[in-house]
């Protein structure tokens, strides 16, 4: 089978040349936004290991996990893995997380739970909540960690069953 301008020699060589053009261009960009990424994710404190950085400004706050109406234990050492400390993580499993970085930094509840890979496409956001020192928050997973504020996370999954939560027995039995 002869392919479309493979035909005649001057038209081979010009379809040739037009798609080894098209090659280099599209490796060059590709080269060159991997490159330009890696130097802006330099100073993403959401991206970098913290360990040899002078972290001035340390937050800690408490966070409660529930989900399905049950507790979430939050596990020690996030944020610590092969010898890389990340700016959000945890020390031990009481629920207080940490968050570090060279200048204050407006981290926020989410990048909490994404920097812990938690299941968020598993949940149901429209009846889940994230409530602050008893509040209701409006932002939702946007919420801004502040130093010493208390957290409380009331997820529901989108397999959870909430004809469980429901009595149907009459009142009188």
């Amino acid at each position: 089978m002869i392919w479309p301008g493979m035909g005649d020699p001057t038209k081979r060589k010009k379809t040739l040349k037009f798609l080894a053009i098209t090659a280099i261009i599209a490796i060059s960009v590709g080269v060159g936004s991997s490159l330009i990424q890696g130097q802006i994710s330099q100073n993403d404190p959401l991206k970098v290991c913290i360990n040899n950085r002078d972290t001035l400004y340390v937050i800690s706050a408490k966070f409660e996990l529930y989900i399905d109406k049950q507790r979430v234990e939050i596990p020690a050492n996030i944020g610590f893995e092969d010898g890389c400390q990340r700016s959000l993580y945890t020390l031990t499993d009481d629920g207080t997380i940490y968050a570090a970085w060279t200048e204050e930094y407006p981290f926020e509840i989410g990048h909490f739970l994404w920097s812990w890979e938690f299941p968020m496409r598993d949940m149901e956001q429209s009846k889940s909540k994230i409530i602050v020192n008893g509040k209701e928050s409006p932002h939702f997973i946007n919420e801004l960690l502040v130093d010493g504020n208390t957290y409380r996370a009331e997820f529901t999954s989108k397999d959870y069953d909430t004809s469980k939560d429901a009595d149907f027995m009459p009142p009188d039995l």
